[in-house]
């Protein structure tokens, strides 16, 4: 009989402090489903709140003349139900630096609680051909000011 291969661990939860952006949101009635519990498809929308006002702030920003930034993958782990009413505090910092992309690290908490986590790549393209371009290196310095603290 074959054995089966040796799980791998499963990662630590974040904590709020492992991130150095931290912004709340509202949970909102309208976010609930039939089971009364915030639905699936609205935790991205709580994550898109915790990385989009840093993508575009005017000093700190992401921004690059002549250029775009487009979410080209994200992986949410659910681990715990929310519920309504209350506030939700999102955290945010980068994962990884690539070459034409960085990648983001968030996290959902409700009550000091871990409730979701995910992994969003952002793509750096060119404004005119639509292609990805490389990070320039001011860009690469304001990524790594928020490098997650593990």
């Amino acid at each position: 009989m074959q054995e089966s291969p040796p799980k791998s661990p499963r990662p630590a939860l974040p904590r709020i402090e492992d991130f150095p952006i931290r912004v709340s949101d509202t949970i909102r009635f309208a976010d609930l489903d039939r089971q009364g519990h915030v639905n699936n498809a609205v935790y991205p929308t709580y994550f898109e709140t915790g990385r989009v006002p840093r993508i575009y702030d005017p000093k700190e920003g992401f921004q690059v003349e002549g250029c775009t930034t487009v979410l080209a993958r994200i992986e949410i782990d659910f681990l715990k139900e929310l519920h309504w009413p209350g506030t939700v505090e999102i955290g945010t910092a980068i994962a990884e630096i690539r070459r034409s992309s960085y990648v983001f690290a968030q996290a959902i908490f409700r009550e000091g609680q871990c409730a979701a986590r995910a992994r969003s790549t952002m793509v750096l393209i060119d404004r005119a051909t639509r292609k990805a371009r490389p990070l320039p290196t001011d860009l690469i310095a304001r990524l790594e000011r928020i490098l997650l603290k593990t």
